[in-house]
């Protein structure tokens, strides 16, 4: 007799304990552990550039984690950081967000690297996320990504001494050395 994997869906991912993070990627469930202090200061100050810009110009809303994305029944993550575009901020509700953000940012913990880098990005392509942000605490490192035809196109790989400008977010520059 063959084993059938479990399938989880959001309404079971609704009734997991509050205490912990969790994942849902293609209807599979991920425990998310807890951030180290030094993930947490970076995407602190990511959080605090992105936000400071985004709140001056009036440009949408950032959220941090933990922030459930329902991208899907099977699909429901906590990206690090998002950014959704003022006119589409209907996809905000009350518990959650209901469908792709603009701009999604990954912050690489050493136990998911492997998720972030390969079954997330594949994740946020299929839903449409149109730039992702994979932040590397370890190399000190942003890799600024876009979605294109065909899938995602890296616009560019920045280290400490380097300034990254969103595409999304004209004008806004972020100065590596105040992230890390």
């Amino acid at each position: 007799m063959s084993k059938t994997a479990v399938k989880f869906t959001y309404q079971d991912y609704l009734h997991l304990p509050e205490d912990r993070r969790y994942e849902l990627i293609e209807g599979e469930l991920f425990m998310v552990p807890a951030p180290e202090s030094y993930h947490q200061d970076v995407s602190r100050n990511l959080e605090f550039i992105l936000w400071k810009f985004v709140k001056e110009n009036d440009l949408g809303k950032v959220y941090d984690a933990p922030t459930d994305v329902v991208l899907s029944r099977e699909d429901v993550v906590q990206p690090d950081l998002l950014f959704i575009e003022k006119g589409r901020l209907g996809i905000v509700k009350e518990k959650n967000v209901q469908g792709a953000p603009d701009l999604i940012i990954e912050i690489l913990s050493p136990s998911l690297r492997y998720r972030d880098r390969v079954h997330k990005k594949k994740l946020y392509r299929k839903y449409g996320v149109r730039e992702y942000w994979i932040v590397d605490p370890q190399k000190k490192q942003i890799e600024q990504m876009r979605l294109e035809e065909g899938g995602y196109r890296t616009v560019g790989l920045y280290g400490l001494e380097d300034t990254l400008q969103p595409t999304m977010l004209k004008g806004l520059k972020v100065r590596l050395k105040e992230v890390f």
